[in-house]
């Protein structure tokens, strides 16, 4: 059997299938004939490997009560070793419904209502909804474009804060989103040392660790010994293999305390088995995905290059800021004189673009937009042309 489904440039209708993507623009606020590119999911088709794993499941005809047996934890501890030279234990696994929701459980688990917690903005911005939903404060160690025009840390800032709000926790976006940083193994030691002084948990949302276009990823728990106690690893194939409303997650908590803890919250909201699809999905793209994922890989960096040159031949005062990974590309539009509001109206009503607003990632985030560039190169280049035709 040979890999099938490798043509990234066909365009393939979304629309009438129930996509959040494309079918609930209307019920968001939006226009009802916007282009869509803001929830980072792919528009390519997953590989046929996963598509016949899933059928071929689907044919037994039960879906009762399901489990894993060890060959699922071999297929997710092959894939970690192999792409990202990390030995995982079965001991450390907990399996959630997604890494937003393991995301809340250990703000829930590790905090109490009231406490501080620290998150880096421009963020994913369910980073702050699970902490204020949950009765916590949001503190941010903002992140800053250098010279560069990339985004840096403020390791004196990143301390005070961590001291004078008296943190807990520390939820880290690594590659970042909606900046495209990877931050290096010094920077992440900078910010491991610091935690490990001040006893603060860190949950690293390492979600995008197979986009990395520039150098490396390192896996937090992996740069020193220590930090395997203080920390929590949240990984999936949902963004790799386009697998998210499989509703699978693999978070490795290698401290005993720590993921007793987690569980708990985790048994709290009634979580137990997950779906066997979802199960049977992850462990095909695991075991059989890698040149599905080379080919994906390559076509999408080639994507990133190509907005990067039309941009800058064709969108004056607009930069792409340059990131390290993921498939999202953040837009800078403040040297174009088109204050927020009024960029997010014309991206919406003139250019009939849904993209994720840069105000939505807070305060750090206004005068930026976040495209989903995981698409067809004809969808990326009719995005770039509504956009210029705006400026």
């Amino acid at each position: 059997m040979s890999e099938k489904n490798l043509d990234f440039d066909r365009v393939i209708e979304r629309k009438g299938t129930d996509c959040l993507k494309y079918d609930f623009a209307k019920r968001r606020g939006m226009p009802e004939d916007v282009l869509p590119l803001w929830v980072a999911d792919m528009d390519f088709k997953t590989s046929s490997y996963v598509e016949d794993a899933i059928i071929e499941r689907a044919k037994h005809g039960i879906f009762g009560y399901s489990e894993v047996q060890d060959t699922y934890f071999n297929a997710v501890a092959g894939w970690m070793k192999r792409h990202h030279g990390w030995d995982v234990k079965e001991s450390w696994l907990i399996k959630t419904p997604g890494v937003v929701f393991a995301l809340a459980m250990a703000v829930k688990a590790y905090t109490d209502v009231g406490d501080a917690i620290l998150i880096q903005q421009p963020v994913y911005y369910p980073f702050s909804e699970v902490i204020e939903d949950n009765g916590r404060v949001i503190v941010s160690n903002d992140l800053y474009i250098g010279e560069d025009n990339r985004y840096h840390i403020d390791l004196k800032d990143f301390e005070e804060k961590i001291i004078n709000h008296h943190i807990k926790l520390f939820l880290l976006c690594n590659p970042q989103n909606p900046t495209g940083r990877v931050f290096t193994k010094e920077e992440l030691t900078g910010m491991g040392d610091i935690c490990l002084k001040h006893g603060v948990i860190v949950v690293s949302d390492e979600i995008h660790n197979d986009f990395i276009w520039k150098g490396s990823h390192t896996i937090f728990a992996a740069v020193k010994k220590e930090y395997e106690d203080i920390c929590i690893i949240c990984t999936s194939a949902s963004k790799t293999f386009n697998l998210a409303s499989m509703l699978i997650s693999n978070i490795f908590i290698p401290n005993h305390e720590l993921k007793a803890k987690f569980r708990k919250e985790v048994d709290a909201a009634g979580i137990s088995q997950l779906s066997i699809l979802g199960l049977a999905a992850t462990q095909a793209a695991y075991e059989h995905g890698d040149e599905w994922y080379q080919a994906m890989h390559s076509y999408v960096r080639d994507n990133i290059d190509y907005i990067k040159r039309y941009v800058e031949e064709n969108m004056p005062g607009v930069t792409v800021v340059d990131g390290e990974g993921t498939y999202l590309v953040w837009l800078n539009f403040k040297n174009t004189g088109i204050d927020a509001e009024e960029l997010d109206r014309r991206i919406i009503h003139d250019a009939k673009l849904w993209l994720d607003s840069g105000r939505i990632f807070g305060t750090a985030g206004k005068g930026f937009q976040r495209i989903n560039v995981a698409a067809p190169r004809s969808v990326i280049t009719e995005c770039l042309n509504r956009i210029k035709g705006i400026l």
